[in-house]
């Protein structure tokens, strides 16, 4: 996706916001971010292929070089590896060496 093409997306959800009646705004937004939740899944399987393809891939790329190439965080890229899904908070617990 050109830099362009993320400015057009950016600006229909700017226009989104500036819907003047509330309950017209707030349902705009709602079918946004159910159609989102559909598109969550298949954007982060897509970039978790990829992330694997590249860690994989002749040479392969470090996980540092990974998350620079994807522009995203390192810890997105580990996560991938650590096959965590969703937010932090979900993350299971490190448990506590007695």
């Amino acid at each position: 996706m050109s830099d362009e093409e993320v400015r057009r997306v950016s600006d229909a959800l700017d226009a989104v916001d500036r819907i003047p009646d509330r309950v017209e705004r707030v349902r705009a937004r709602s079918r946004i971010m159910a159609d989102q939740v559909k598109r969550n899944r298949e954007w982060s399987r897509e970039r978790s292929e990829l992330i694997r393809e590249l860690w994989n891939d002749g040479a392969g790329m470090s996980y540092r070089e990974i998350a620079a190439h994807l522009d995203i965080k390192l810890s997105t890229v580990q996560d991938v590896f650590r096959d965590y899904k969703g937010s932090g908070t979900t993350r299971p617990k490190r448990e506590s060496e007695t």
